[in-house]
């Protein structure tokens, strides 16, 4: 029995005195915030989730009052959190409107793009990529692997029908799924655009509908059709943000897309 008391006491001894040093070094090396970044660390939601680029919120709150970064750099919370944000640093809010989503340029469905050959393997997408770019016959299109379904901390995108697709209303445009997307097919765009291209090959007309029916083939008709909307970039359909824009245009530019490769959203 004693040679169990002994040990035990000792482990008892070590941590009270452990616990001590700890309490005097936290003491000691205590940093005091100031009363700024204690009143915007009060208005984060307390996610943590990183998708600002700080090391979760007290990171956020302490760039935000020196300064270091913007009043809505919280990506989850949007217009409210910005607002309460620029009321904490005495400022005017600016940019609650600019909410981002992330957008996915590309259509290649299970019916509509083809494969080069049948994949057996970890379902990853930059494994896959290393065998010959991937299973698809469009260098340019989705894997559908589900890599940034995975990397999505907000149930935000998933693999429908062979492809990835986003749910906007869930979107937080934290980027994750841009940065883990091998082909580099995701980026954010603004929420409020209405319209947008899903396809992102460069190929001409008649080698990219070769390798997927809903690619777009260069053929310039939205960008003739309504050219504020949209431009052309080395034989590829680009949407472009505008403040004002025109509905019933932007369906004629639409239903006039040979291969339906565009898209209008609500």
């Amino acid at each position: 029995m004693e040679n169990l008391l002994l040990p035990v006491a000792i482990l008892a001894i070590m941590g009270f005195i452990f616990a001590i040093a700890l309490g005097f070094i936290s003491q000691k090396f205590h940093v005091e915030k100031s009363v700024k970044e204690a009143a915007v660390r009060e208005c984060l939601p307390g996610a943590n989730c990183g998708a600002c680029g700080f090391p979760g919120c007290d990171g956020l709150a302490e760039a935000i009052a020196k300064g270091e970064a913007p009043v809505n750099g919280c990506a989850i919370g949007g217009a409210s959190v910005t607002a309460a944000v620029a009321a904490a640093m005495g400022v005017e809010a600016t940019g609650a409107d600019d909410r981002k989503v992330a957008l996915v340029h590309c259509n290649g469905t299970c019916e509509a793009a083809k494969d080069q050959y049948k994949y057996q393997g970890l379902e990853d997408c930059r494994v896959q990529i290393a065998l010959f770019g991937g299973k698809k016959a469009c260098d340019y299109g989705c894997i559908g692997c589900g890599t940034c379904e995975k990397a999505c901390p907000f149930d935000a995108i998933h693999i429908i029908n062979g492809v990835a697709k986003v749910n906007r209303d869930k979107c937080v445009a934290c980027k994750k799924c841009v940065e883990v997307c091998p082909k580099h097919i995701i980026d954010l765009v603004p929420f409020k655009q209405k319209q947008a291209v899903l396809c992102s090959s460069h190929d001409k007309g008649k080698d990219a509908r070769g390798k997927c029916s809903n690619s777009c083939i260069g053929c310039t008709i939205c960008a003739k059709t309504y050219p504020e909307a949209f431009e052309m970039d080395n034989f590829l359909s680009k949407a472009v943000h505008i403040d004002e824009i025109d509905q019933e245009l932007l369906k004629t530019a639409c239903e006039k897309c040979p291969n339906k490769c565009i898209t209008i959203f609500e």
